[in-house]
């Protein structure tokens, strides 16, 4: 059975997700948000900088919420969420997989560490306002995307389980304005998908 190590208010939400969608069995580890839990000796032993979330299949184990999504897709989907290679859509796929860790969540990082993790003293205001200037840009183009369209490639697929946990993300810290009403939308609709609350909620 495909065993998930999570730790809640994580990118891990996102793999419970897509283990909901895909109905799959699973086992969940569920791990305190805490150094003391993540930075242990057994769970450094799973992933060598004590984070989440960390997949084990059998004698596979992963790290990375991205490599686990595609390999969750590729070994257990029976083809489904992702376009095939041939197919148009393909590049599209891959430029909007990808386009969630290399340009989203670097300033949903940034606000994270500034707001919840550092003391307040350690705080810096101007890093702050920076990576929530930076996370609004970057959801312009996605906005513009989804104008008619229920999900990122038109059907529910791989890019929305990495951006769309990013964009949910991003509106609960506040960086996404009115008028972004497409990616407001979207969020909303994701929000009404029982897979995607029980993964927010695991």
């Amino acid at each position: 059975m495909l065993k998930l190590h999570h730790a809640p208010n994580s990118r891990a939400g996102r793999i419970v997700w897509l283990l909901e969608e895909l109905q799959l069995p699973y086992e969940l580890n569920r791990m305190a948000f805490h150094p003391r839990a993540l930075k242990s000796d057994e769970h450094r032993a799973r992933h060598p900088l004590g984070r989440v979330p960390v997949l084990e299949d059998g004698e596979v184990m992963l790290y990375e919420s991205g490599a686990i999504v595609e390999y969750l897709i590729a070994r257990h989907s029976d083809g489904a969420l992702r376009p095939a290679t041939d197919s148009p859509r393909f590049p599209r796929y891959l430029q909007w997989f990808h386009y969630c860790e290399g340009m989203v969540m670097p300033p949903i990082n940034t606000i994270v560490v500034q707001t919840l993790l550092l003391s307040p003293e350690r705080r810096n205001e101007e890093i702050l306002g920076q990576a929530r200037r930076l996370l609004t840009k970057t959801l312009e183009p996605l906005n513009e995307a989804l104008a008619g369209h229920d999900y990122m490639l038109g059907e529910l697929s791989g890019v929305d389980f990495m951006l769309g946990h990013a964009c949910y993300m991003a509106r609960r810290l506040g960086c996404v304005p009115a008028e972004m009403t497409h990616l407001l939308a979207y969020v909303e609709r994701l929000e009404n998908r029982p897979a995607f609350a029980k993964g927010i909620s695991a």
